[in-house]
């Protein structure tokens, strides 16, 4: 069955992890209290989303900020916190404190894939609106036109086979004519249960052990790695 949509990764895929933990998380740790206190009305219903997340509804405005701040130190997926560090990152890449961190491979690979047809699509933990944020204010330039749609924890768990179904469902797609890369070996377990082919992503950088999963080092490698298999 043909080739018809790639679905990618961000971090160790696309763009470096220590983009996202060494330049984007750090600011928005420093920005965040401040953001919540300035931009109090703005980010009230992501507000009242930690307030049933943590099952404290009487928490105030600062007190759901702490709430963030240590769900940042627990590396937890929370949609809440997601959404609001994809503000700050907006601010932040609009200010000019930073640009979107991508492979060098990574854009002319987009342009090639999408040159031929193939729909493609980014599916991350972090929010759609921190992912559009990143490829559109690139140190390769704005990609977004490049891309059909993102996909973030909304639509569930990345370690889930029912996430990828339902990603395979949105874009109207049998699941054999999607191709996921990831660096991350429970993820590409989950998308090949649901039926998706797969590419493990090794990067510098990357620490999962990909052994058990083709892979590719490069992006200028996948349709090497895809020959014969369309």
């Amino acid at each position: 069955m043909n080739l018809a949509a790639i679905l990618l990764d961000i971090e160790g895929t696309t763009s470096s992890v220590s983009f996202v933990y060494d330049v984007l998380f750090p600011d928005a740790r420093r920005q965040l209290a401040g953001y919540v206190a300035a931009q109090e009305a703005e980010v009230a219903p992501i507000l009242d989303e930690v307030r049933s997340e943590a099952g404290q509804p009487g928490l105030t405005a600062a007190e759901c900020a702490d709430v963030l701040l240590r769900w940042m130190d627990e590396d937890r997926k929370a949609a809440p916190l997601k959404a609001l560090q994809g503000m700050i990152w907006r601010d932040g890449y609009a200010a000019g404190r930073y640009r979107g961190h991508v492979f060098p491979d990574v854009a002319p690979a987009l342009r090639r894939w999408a040159g031929r047809g193939l729909a493609i699509y980014i599916y991350s933990s972090g929010s759609v609106e921190a992912q559009k944020l990143l490829f559109g204010h690139s140190a390769a330039g704005d990609l977004t036109p490049l891309l059909s749609g993102h996909f973030d924890t909304r639509t569930g768990g990345k370690k889930e086979p029912s996430s990828y179904a339902a990603i395979a469902r949105a874009v109207g797609l049998p699941p054999a004519r999607i191709l996921f890369l990831s660096d991350n070996p429970e993820e590409l377990d989950a998308a090949r249960a649901a039926g998706l082919r797969i590419l493990g992503s090794i990067r510098p950088g990357n620490t999962y052990d990909l052994a058990a999963f083709p892979s590719v080092c490069a992006f200028d490698e996948v349709d090497e790695a895809l020959a014969g298999t369309a």
